[in-house]
């Protein structure tokens, strides 16, 4: 196995630029909102990141899978918050579309691993 494969990954290089601009919304809430939701909404999306990385480095497709599925989890906990957000004027809907895509295409990215896993699996069965 490749020592720190998920290095190389394009969905953990989406993970970090999505992280990115969640650290400027978090960063830029109401002072009253920025640390329940701001952190909130930090701590998931550096949760898609750090579950790709450990799920990258077991050693079975049964692990990888786990992690991956508590990535996605962490995906649609962000779409929810950043919904909410909108919907109280936190963030703009321009925002929420923009990170609605990024987090689409990681979860995308996710579930394409997911396959392709379910699929080796059964070919070495």
């Amino acid at each position: 196995m490749d020592k720190f494969r998920f290095l190389k990954w394009q969905v953990y290089q989406d993970a970090k630029d999505l992280f990115s601009c969640i650290i400027r919304i978090g960063g830029r809430l109401p002072k009253e909102y920025r640390f329940e939701l701001g952190s909130q909404i930090i701590r998931a999306s550096l949760s898609i990141i750090l579950n790709i990385a450990e799920g990258s480095g077991k050693n079975s497709d049964r692990e990888l899978n786990r992690f991956i599925d508590i990535a996605l989890g962490s995906v649609n906990e962000l779409v929810a918050a950043l919904d909410t957000l909108k919907d109280n004027q936190l963030v703009t809907k321009e925002e929420f579309d923009t990170m609605f895509r990024r987090l689409d295409n990681i979860s995308n990215q996710l579930g394409g691993f997911k396959k392709k896993i379910k699929k080796s699996q059964h070919v070495s069965h």
